[in-house]
């Protein structure tokens, strides 16, 4: 190749970089809050308080990984879960921080953050419910927040153990029906049941189902140095306790030592799942 072909080549991608560098501030600008998308009233994750100001685990991860990648706090979108991965593709926001379970199906789709809790399906009752096995829930009714991990466990498994599937737009609203007995349980992610059950009087954690999964965060497919950034804030707060005390703060326990709570992945994204990334790095903590 000439030189002058070369440095036609060279000019190219420099300009290709450019855009893509200009593309990518449009979208993560550094001096705008960071803008993230939760289902607000989906406790203790993300819900108002009393005078309507938000909060929850969710909502102060958010502002942790937002004050280490040096942006101004966080503007939280509240969305349904049925909606969210839409609001996501259609840039609502930047970020998702609700509770989502890292899938196959998801992760053709967008790119997830490394795994930061551990979950599984909790099975709420009124108090003094038991739940042996899930043979029992046959000619029961079950709740679920529509979308949900537990929308896709129910619907796949309605026929097989034989209960009728309520949906809610609202987790608040599927737990409401237990509560006044339009349906026998709720199920959603366990710790969120857990959580209500600390906080219900009336209700308990009759069953739970382990499906070996974690929650990560999830960023739109083409947004690899964005992803890579919040990443490395997570990876920061794993590291320095950060992230262990919100989950005692929020949950009532530390997490196990060997959690993904704790646990540090090799690489970006989540291990096994396409979109990781193997490359070694060492973030540069603040």
């Amino acid at each position: 190749m000439s030189r002058i072909l070369k440095a036609a080549a060279g000019i190219g991608l420099a300009v290709s970089l450019t855009f893509a560098a200009l593309a990518q501030n449009a979208d993560h600008p550094q001096n705008a809050p960071l803008r993230v998308a939760a289902d607000v009233g989906f406790a203790p994750f993300a819900f108002k308080k009393p005078n309507g100001e938000t909060t929850g685990f969710s909502y102060e991860f958010a502002q942790e990984i937002a004050r280490r990648m040096g942006r101004p706090g966080v503007e939280m979108v509240d969305a349904n879960f049925s909606a969210i991965f839409a609001g996501l593709f259609s840039k609502r926001f930047e970020l998702i921080v609700a509770p989502t379970n890292v899938t196959t199906e998801r992760a053709a789709q967008m790119l997830f953050t490394e795994p930061y809790m551990p979950t599984g399906l909790g099975f709420l009752t009124k108090k003094g419910v038991t739940i042996g096995s899930l043979e029992e829930l046959r000619g029961k009714s079950l709740s679920v927040n529509s979308g949900s991990v537990a929308d896709k466990w129910a619907t796949e498994n309605e026929q097989r153990y034989g209960f009728t599937l309520q949906r809610y737009n609202k987790n608040a609203d599927a737990v409401q029906a237990v509560m006044i007995g339009r349906a026998f349980v709720n199920v959603a992610d366990a710790p969120v049941s857990r959580y209500i059950a600390t906080q219900t009087p009336m209700a308990e954690v009759a069953f739970s189902l382990d499906l070996g999964r974690n929650f990560a965060l999830a960023a739109r497919k083409d947004d690899v140095a964005f992803r890579n950034e919040v990443e490395m804030a997570i990876e920061c707060m794993k590291r320095d306790g950060t992230l262990s005390q919100l989950h005692a703060k929020w949950f009532g326990v530390a997490p196990a030592a060997d959690s993904s709570t704790a646990t540090v992945f090799p690489g970006f994204g989540a291990p096994g799942f396409e979109g990781h990334d193997a490359t070694e790095h060492q973030p540069a903590c603040r």
